[in-house]
């Protein structure tokens, strides 16, 4: 019965949402809460059309692995990834799955930083058929043209915590993250469920094996590059290295191949919870990790960079 309940919870952390249009809870709980998110630097955006899915703790018949952030293709033309997140409910963790959508809705408060601060999202926005990117919370290649910067909707933000609920990020979802999650949403693509197969398949992602501090923190795309927390590439030190997979036939059109520069490594993050980050960013240069907008700035829609959201989290924020 325990490896049926933990093959049930791996299902459901894979597949995300079953039902298009409502972000459900796995129907299992986890005794033990999942690790704090750990530190890691934002490789760049390798292509244009690409969007970011920040790392996560997900639950297999081992413990808890590490999914590395990573850059993706969305499903179609104008839709946000909204991540998924541990909530503490009746004394266990249950897994709340991530979701495609027009909007970014509720992902439990947590901060996992690059436009995901806790509330809404700022990594970017959709003009027409292309994506913007804002430089100011993600790191693009210099090969990238379609960007703008928007710091006010930064600022800086400690909290590591992995799950909502007592002992972790009390938050609820406001009334535009509610009107979001009763939207129309599409589940994760096929690309994401194999990049959590394959991170779930390495023990070296295990908490238990890694202490918390995964060696593989994010990839530049599933199967790519593998990037360690200071943002620097560990693909080349091991020759189990998969090759970089070409775009699926559901990347949007506008997406053209750009080759992407060594990221460098992220500043440290701030203690101060509330100070808006004060360093100049440039379009190539990678944005800082705790960067996050405060909960009063609502939204998560198309007008990423001008909507709601703090940064943090499993990313340097």
């Amino acid at each position: 019965m325990k490896k049926l309940a933990l093959l049930i919870i791996l299902l459901f952390s894979i597949v995300g949402v079953k039902k298009a249009d409502a972000q459900v809870a796995v129907g299992v709980s986890v005794a033990v809460a999942p690790p704090e998110l750990p530190d890691y630097a934002q490789p760049p955006c390798p292509t244009d059309g690409y969007l970011w899915s920040p790392g996560y703790w997900a639950y297999g018949s081992d413990g808890y692995y590490w999914i590395p952030g990573v850059w993706v293709s969305p499903p179609q033309e104008g839709f946000l990834w909204t991540p998924g997140y541990w909530g503490f409910v009746n004394g266990g963790y249950l897994w709340n799955g991530g979701y495609w959508g027009e909007h970014v809705g509720f992902y439990g408060g947590v901060c996992y930083g690059y436009g995901y601060g806790g509330s809404g999202f700022y990594g970017g926005r959709w003009q027409g058929s292309r994506f913007q990117y804002n430089t100011a919370a993600w790191h693009v290649g210099g090969g990238i043209h379609n960007t703008y910067v928007d710091r006010t909707v930064i600022h800086n933000n400690s909290n590591r915590s992995s799950f909502n609920g007592h002992g972790g990020v009390e938050a609820q979802p406001t009334e535009g993250e509610k009107s979001a999650m009763n939207e129309h949403h599409a589940q994760p693509t096929s690309a994401q469920q194999n990049h959590q197969q394959m991170a779930t398949a390495n023990k070296h992602q295990l908490a238990t094996a890694n202490g918390g501090h995964p060696a593989t923190t994010a990839r530049s795309t599933v199967g790519g590059d593998r990037f360690n927390s200071s943002g620097h590439s560990i693909s080349t030190i091991h020759s189990t290295r998969s090759a970089s997979p070409t775009p699926t036939a559901n990347h949007p059109a506008n997406v053209s191949h750009t080759s992407a520069p060594r990221p460098q490594p992220q500043q440290q993050r701030s203690a101060a919870p509330s100070r808006p980050a004060a360093q100049q960013q440039h379009q190539n240069s990678a944005p800082q990790r705790q960067a996050q907008p405060s909960r009063g700035a609502q939204g998560g829609g198309h007008m990423g960079g001008g909507s709601g959201g703090h940064a943090g989290g499993g990313g340097k924020r």
